[in-house]
Formats: C-alpha cells, sequence, structure tokens
C-alpha cells in the first residue's frame, strides 16, 4: 500500500516535469515568433526598396526614356536612355519597360503620318488656287507682250514675266512635294529646251553655262517634259544658292549607254559626308517624305526631285564632288523616256545652245546616197534638208551632210553660210505664241536682263529674239568651235 507522501512526492515530480516541458515550449515559440517577425521586417524593407526601385524606374522612364523615344521616331540619330538598373535589363520589368517604349514609338510615327498627310492635303489645296492664279497672270502677261511693240514696255513685262514664273516654280514645287501632279502638260520637245526651259525659271540664270553635246534631235516624250525642267530647275537653283555670284554653273548634256545625262558642276563650298548622304536619299525617293523633315522653313527641292524621280523613272545623283569645289548633281533619262525631233520642221528654241555633235550625222552619208541622189541637185538647201528629214530619221541624218557638200562647192560667197541658218528667223512670229503657251516664253522673260545690250529690231519679237541670242552667245560660239 502507496503511502501518502510518496503519491504526493510523485505528483509533484510530475508536475514539475509537465511545468519545465511547458515553459520550453512556450521558449520555443517566443523565439519562433522573434525569427518570424525579423523575416516579416526584412521583407517589409526590400519590398519598399523595390516599390522605391520601380517607382524611380517609373518615373525615369516619363521623365527622360520617353521623351527621347519620341523624338527618335523623327531623329533617329537620336539615343534613347537605359533603365536605372542595369539588372532589370532582361528581367520581366525590363521587357515590359521596352514594350512600352515600342509601342509609343509605333503610335507617334502613326500619328505623325496622318497629321502630316493632313497638312499636305491642305498645302495642295491652296497651291492649286495659286497656281491657277500665276497661270492666269501668265497668259496676261504674255497677250500684252504681243500687243505691245514698245521696247522699254515689253521690257518691264518681261521682267515681270520672269517674276511670276519664279512664283510659279515655288508654288509648283511645293504641290509636287504634297504629292500633286506637276500641273503642266506638254508636247514632245527637244531635251535642250527643257533644259533651258528649267534655267530661264531663276533668278540668275545667266550664271549658266549649257554645253550641248547632243545628237540634233533628240527629245523627251511629252509626260517627261515638265519633270525634266522643274528638276533641272531644282538642281541649278541648289547651285546658283551655294556658289559665289561671281562663278558659273557648268551644265553638260551627254548622250551614255542608257539614254542622256544632264550634268551640273558648281564651284561652292559642298557638302559634308552626311548633308550628302541625306541630299542622296531625299532625291532618291525610297523613303516616304514628310514636311515636318523639311525644316523651317521647308527646304523642298531635293523633296520635289524624289517625288519626280520615283514618278517618273528617272534618276539624280548628288554624291559627288564637282572639279571645281563644289557639288556635282548628274540627272539620268533612260532611253524610253526619250524621243526624236526632226531639227529641221522642228528646231529647238532660238536661245537654245547649239549642239557641238552636228559631224556626228555624216557617218550613215553612205546609206543615205541610195535613196537620195535626186535630192542633191535641189537649190534651196534648207528646204531640201526638211523635205527629206520629214522620210524618216536615218534619212534626216543622212541629209545633214549632203548641204555641206553644197557649201563646199558655192565656197567662194562664205555669206551664204549664214543665210542658209537665216530663214527660220522670218518663222518665229509664227512660231513664239505656241512656244509661249507652252512655257518655253519663259526662256524670253528670263533673258530680259540682256536685251539691255542689244539693238531694237523693228517686229514686235525681234527684241525677244535678240535678247536670246545675246544670252547665249557664248554657247554658239563654243558649237563652232
Amino acid at each position: 500500500m502507496i503511502e501518502l507522501p510518496d503519491l504526493v512526492a510523485g505528483g509533484l515530480a510530475a508536475g514539475t516535469l509537465s511545468a519545465l516541458a511547458l515553459g520550453g515550449g512556450l521558449l520555443r515559440l517566443r523565439r519562433q515568433q522573434t525569427r518570424q517577425r525579423a523575416e516579416i521586417s526584412a521583407l517589409r524593407t526590400q519590398l519598399d526598396g523595390s516599390l522605391r526601385a520601380f517607382t524611380a524606374e517609373v518615373e525615369h522612364l516619363a521623365a527622360r526614356r520617353v521623351p527621347a523615344a519620341a523624338q527618335r521616331v523623327a531623329h533617329p540619330h537620336l539615343a534613347v536612355p537605359g533603365p536605372l538598373q542595369p539588372l532589370t535589363v532582361g528581367t520581366p520589368l525590363g521587357i515590359a519597360l521596352e514594350n512600352v517604349l515600342l509601342a509609343l514609338q509605333a503610335e507617334v510615327a502613326s500619328q505623325r503620318t496622318r497629321v502630316d498627310a493632313a497638312a499636305q492635303a491642305g498645302m495642295r489645296g491652296a497651291t492649286r488656287e495659286i497656281q491657277a492664279a500665276l497661270y492666269r497672270l501668265q497668259d496676261a502677261l504674255r497677250r500684252l507682250q504681243q500687243r505691245y511693240d514698245d521696247p522699254e514696255l515689253a521690257q518691264t513685262l518681261f521682267q515681270l514675266d520672269h517674276e511670276n514664273e519664279q512664283s510659279l516654280r515655288r508654288a509648283q514645287v511645293a504641290a509636287v512635294v504634297c504629292g500633286a501632279w506637276v500641273g503642266l502638260a506638254r508636247e514632245e520637245s527637244h531635251l535642250v529646251d527643257a533644259v533651258t526651259g528649267g534655267q530661264a525659271r531663276l533668278a540668275g540664270y545667266q550664271r549658266v553655262k549649257v554645253h550641248n553635246h547632243l545628237e540634233p534631235g533628240t527629245a523627251l516624250v511629252s509626260h517627261a517634259v515638265e519633270p525634266v525642267a522643274i528638276i533641272v530647275a531644282e538642281l541649278l537653283d541648289n547651285a546658283l544658292r551655294h556658289s559665289a555670284p561671281d562663278t558659273d554653273v557648268v551644265v553638260s548634256l551627254e548622250h551614255v549607254h542608257h539614254g542622256v545625262c544632264v550634268t551640273v558642276d558648281d564651284a561652292g563650298l559642298g557638302m559634308t559626308r552626311d548633308e550628302r548622304d541625306r541630299a542622296q536619299r531625299l532625291v532618291a525617293g525610297d523613303a516616304p517624305i514628310l514636311l515636318t523633315d523639311l525644316g523651317d522653313p521647308p527646304r523642298m527641292g531635293l523633296a520635289a526631285i524624289g517625288r519626280l524621280t520615283r514618278q517618273f523613272d528617272l534618276g539624280v545623283d548628288v554624291s559627288s564632288a564637282s572639279p571645281y569645289g563644289g557639288v556635282r548633281a548628274v540627272l539620268r533619262v533612260d532611253s524610253h523616256l526619250l524621243s526624236r525631233l526632226d531639227p529641221a520642221d522642228r528646231p529647238p528654241a532660238p536661245s537654245a545652245p547649239r549642239t557641238t555633235r552636228r559631224s556626228v550625222p555624216a557617218t550613215p552619208a553612205p546609206t543615205h546616197t541610195y535613196g537620195t541622189q535626186d535630192a542633191v541637185p535641189d537649190a534651196p538647201r534648207h528646204h531640201t534638208a526638211t523635205d527629206e528629214n520629214g522620210n524618216g530619221h536615218g534619212e534626216g541624218d543622212g541629209n545633214d551632210g549632203l548641204p555641206q557638200r553644197r557649201r563646199r562647192r558655192t565656197r567662194p560667197a562664205p555669206a551664204a553660210v549664214p543665210e542658209a541658218s537665216a530663214p527660220p528667223a522670218p518663222s518665229r512670229p509664227a512660231r513664239r505664241p505656241e512656244e509661249a503657251a507652252a512655257a518655253l516664253g519663259a526662256l524670253q522673260s528670263g533673258t530680259a536682263a540682256a536685251r539691255s545690250g542689244a539693238e531694237a529690231a523693228p517686229a514686235a519679237d525681234a527684241p525677244t529674239a535678240a535678247a536670246h541670242d545675246t544670252d547665249h552667245t557664248h554657247d554658239e560660239g563654243g558649237a563652232a568651235r
């Protein structure tokens, strides 16, 4: 039988052990709670740091990266800053931020194109009205030129016509850049007439020296005449603006394997590599043209060239340096845009520089002798050439050699040679209204300044012819040499 004191002692021992076990458990719980609190505090600190870093990254995105990305749409050479934390690159957060920038750039480019298209549409409408008014003014000036014979009044009208032509050129270039049609349709014309027509649209046209090395009768198809004149005018305008006023701009017309090249050389300052690359991109016409890319105020000449080269399958290169220290610009007109006109039936304008290739048509002379023996005895050499040229291109080339043999036999009268070239003069009054209506009268108005040194003729159109002949004396002299 267990005594009471032993039971009490056992109970006390059991209670003590339970108390000790409970105390140890409570102590472990307290330590675990302390560790958890420390971990929670560390996680809270880490979360606060991440939140602050994310906030700073978003602020950096909004303050620097987004504006730079928007500017890069218009200026591709600008760099977009990276994230504040380099470790962000490649992480989900970094990829998400880059996607934000890409979406922003795409939307900015889309809106920019849409706004520019609206601006171009508005400018097209405005330039169309301006062009119509300037064409009406041009017609009124031409009628006044044909009505009055007073030399001083005629010179004043020519000057006004030239100023109107320059304004019309600027409006036409703006319309072309905005996607409008060239605004003028012409018939087939001699290529040299298109070049001199573009020259006459400029202030300072007297500084342009044209050297014509084309075969006689080299012409442009109708839809290429006005685009070539516009391109030549813009190339010459750049050359005149960026070269000293006491220097000349040299234009050469040459045959090449695939067509004809019009080369413009100036003695200006030239262009840097970046400027040359940008100019070449514009004249190539490969990239879309936006008005906001053309500066303030916009410089539309090269952009208009780019529109026309792409639209009419022409080629322009401005990547070379001129041998005179400036820029060389080359316009290439391929064979499918070329035609041929009978120079006897439809000669070039009297002011056009004479070609230096007059001896070239003599090569097919043996072929010509088979079918044109009867044409030799004809006395009027000029009319004989006209009749034979009307039969075909080959015969026209051969006939140019026959009058030369007749001139050798009549050499004792050397004055007959200029007389042979003089008969076209009486036909000028009959052709001049049509040429004026076709905008070739711009050359007449462009040479108004040269009229001051010429003698006034009694006929109404004679002062104009004298002005043209005076303006291009150097070209004719070079051809004669």
